[in-house]
Order: C-alpha cells, then structure tokens, then sequence
C-alpha cells in the first residue's frame, strides 16, 4: 500500500497538470517508489533454497542408511527402518521431480528464439 500511497499524493489533481515536466516527475516518482519496494524484500534467493533443499534429501539417505545399518546390529525395530526409508524415498522422489521441471524450463528457454 505504500507505494500505490506515494503515487497517489505525487498525482497533481489541478488542470496545469498536463505538461511534460510534472508527467516526468510523476514517472519518476512512481519507479523509485517501486524500486524501494523491491530492495526492502528479503529472503534467500533460488541458489540457496535449492542448495537447502538438496543438504535436507542428503541428510535424509544418510539418515536411512543410518537406521538401515542399526537394524541390522540389531539396535532399531522394523518400524524405524520403515519410517526412515519411506521418508528418504519421498525425499528423493520430490527431488527428482524438482530437478525434471528445472530441466525441461532450461531446454524450453534455450529453445526459444530471440
């Protein structure tokens, strides 16, 4: 809301309001509300989630092979086992699918014509 705010008080209502200059003004005024806007968001970027993403479906295999490992000493039930392996398989499924999407996007870019 504050940008359309700033917008909204930088527009001069009175008749003499037509000519280049006060038009420029305004435009002006407008892409610095909204390059303000722009700087104030926050947050990962694309690199870093994925990057997030792929250190959470390693931690998961190695997780399962962990669990994996324990049942057959002997330390963990079946059901750990299960529970460990099911996740890591969702894990690397949603992954995989991550990866197929990203991959088709980059041949249909690469496809395009300019």
């Amino acid at each position: 809301m504050n940008i359309i705010s700033q917008t909204l008080s930088a527009i001069d209502t009175s008749p003499k309001a037509t000519n280049q200059t006060e038009f420029a003004s305004l435009t002006g005024a407008t892409a610095a509300a909204g390059l303000r806007a722009v700087e104030d968001v926050k947050g990962p970027g694309f690199g870093e989630v994925m990057a997030e993403m792929a250190g959470g479906v390693v931690s998961r295999l190695n997780q399962a092979e962990y669990v994996s490992m324990k049942a057959v000493q002997g330390e963990a039930n079946t059901r750990e086992v299960v529970d460990a392996l099911m996740t890591a398989e969702q894990s690397l499924n949603t992954a995989i699918a991550i990866r197929d999407k990203i991959v088709t996007a980059y041949l249909e870019v690469t496809r395009m014509q300019i």
